[in-house]
């Protein structure tokens, strides 16, 4: 099995590739993976760093957006993970074109390749925020979209990119659509490692509005192992949500990080919220545990302490960034 992963060296799918590498996804041999990634901002060969010398890891700096690039990776490959996206929401409202760009032209450009390759089945990675935003209940997979932000309307005009392939060519597609993700390696712009890490260095840390927006909490671990269930059993054409069951105000989320990191609220200044700003986020996973026996297994509590606890160990790893942007390409 010869596995292409795209954004393999950003947050999530860094975390995917470390395990398939270690063979954590099958039961017999490990797949070969390769990765193919622009290394932008948010792409850092340090989140590999552990599977680097691994023979059956190959990795190749490039755009989605070429095509000869793509076609050259994607003609070997069975399997195509899509994790490659644009995917800060502010950094969309500032400026729109390079989600456009990535998010859309470049899923099309892996689309048309893998229909040309063959390849048996293409995993195309998404968002809960395409279907918007929600006041109570919870997000089916029949949810009409109504994205309210530039990143997820890129992420939804992917998403239904990937359907018309597969309803037009026949290529074997599966969308998964995930709630918000939390782990060690994710980039500090994104909350949670963006407010550990202030914090850490004795900075105060920007709270939206009233700070009463909700988000569902999704381990990388749990989000990577569902993705990994829909790349073995999902049923081709459909769409699987991927919930971690933990909501919780972004207020409320600011009040675990300030303890854990030994600081007050003196620490948090409210800021002017974001335009456009989604109140609740929430998705039904019903689907997925039915179908292919999904359920969440990191408790919030335990990965939330390991995650901070990561960050306090590895300024090695953040540090760079957040003074340079991006060192590893």
């Amino acid at each position: 099995m010869r596995v292409v992963v795209t954004g393999g060296a950003g947050f999530i799918g860094s975390h995917f590739v470390r395990q398939a590498v270690t063979g954590a996804y099958t039961a017999g041999s490990p797949p070969e993976v390769v990765v193919l990634d622009k290394l932008t901002y948010a792409g850092n060969r340090a989140s590999l760093a552990q599977v680097q010398d691994d023979p059956r890891l190959t990795f190749v700096h490039g755009d989605i957006c070429d095509r000869a690039r793509v076609a050259e990776v994607i003609q070997s490959g069975d399997l195509v993970v899509h994790f490659a996206a644009e995917s800060h929401v502010d950094r969309s409202i500032s400026g729109s074109e390079d989600f456009i760009r990535t998010n859309v032209l470049g899923t099309q450009v892996l689309l048309d390749a893998s229909m040309r390759a063959g390849v048996r089945k293409f995993v195309h990675v998404s968002t809960d925020e395409v279907y918007g935003s929600i006041d109570e209940g919870s997000w089916s997979e029949e949810r009409p979209l109504e994205p309210n932000s530039p990143y997820s309307a890129s992420k939804a005009s992917s998403d239904l990119l990937v359907r018309a392939f597969h309803r037009t060519h026949g290529l074997p597609v599966c969308i998964t659509r995930c709630s918000n993700n939390y782990g060690p390696y994710q980039n500090p712009e994104k909350m949670i490692p963006l407010f550990v890490t202030e914090l850490l260095d004795g900075r105060r840390v920007p709270l939206y509005g009233d700070g009463g927006n909700v988000r569902d909490w999704l381990h990388v671990d749990d989000h990577c192992r569902a993705v990994a269930l829909v790349a073995e059993k999902g049923r081709a054409g459909e769409v699987y949500n991927i919930g971690g069951g933990t909501e919780l105000t972004n207020r409320e989320l600011t009040g675990r990080l300030l303890r854990m990191v030994g600081a007050d609220w003196s620490m948090v200044e409210n800021v002017a919220d974001r335009k456009g700003h989604d109140r609740r986020y929430s998705v039904d996973i019903a689907k997925i545990s039915t179908e292919l026996g999904y359920r969440p297994l990191v408790s919030f509590d335990e990965g939330l302490a390991e995650t901070v606890e990561w960050y306090k160990r590895r300024r090695d790893w953040w540090e760079p960034l957040k003074r340079y942007g991006n060192p590893a390409r």
